[in-house]
């Protein structure tokens, strides 16, 4: 039996518009692409059938994989505790000797997106910060080296 997903009422909704949209009309659109390309003959030489085929094989995986993550997605409640980090907080950090503040939320690995301030629970960051306090420090291990944060909010 696999991990759960932990999903955020928000990512969930995502992942469903993302499949609905894959299924309704990716899908379809691909299958008459290639119903086109098959009218055309011969399809050894015949890149669009080629390309087709791959981009609706990688659909059809990519509907398999989100099936498979909202069928055994756990949906992440916060309680409204804000005395400690768990998965779902916002949690605003500030790393040893810099002055500028990094706001993340901690969120599972299947919708995490640093880029937009979303990290899985189970990243480096995420896994020290799970379980803090505001004002504690916590050490990271990170690709560059151990780092050290301090936890400034909890929402």
């Amino acid at each position: 039996m696999s991990d759960p997903v932990y999903l955020t009422p928000e990512g969930k909704a995502e992942l469903e518009r993302e499949l609905h949209q894959l299924v309704h009309e990716r899908i379809p659109e691909l299958a008459q692409k290639l119903k086109e390309a098959v009218a055309e003959g011969d399809l050894k030489e015949n890149a669009d059938y080629h390309d087709t085929r791959e981009q609706k094989s990688f659909a059809e995986g990519r509907i398999q994989y989100l099936e498979n993550v909202l069928r055994g997605a756990v949906i992440i409640e916060t309680d409204g505790n804000t005395s400690v980090v768990q998965i779902g907080s916002s949690v605003t950090i500030r790393e040893e000797g810099l002055d500028e503040d990094e706001r993340y939320m901690i969120v599972g690995a299947a919708e995490a997106n640093p880029r937009e301030g979303r990290i899985s629970h189970e990243s480096p960051i995420g896994k020290a910060l799970i379980g803090s306090k505001k004002g504690d420090k916590v050490r990271v291990n990170t690709p560059a080296g151990k780092t050290t944060f301090k936890v400034r909010k909890i929402e």
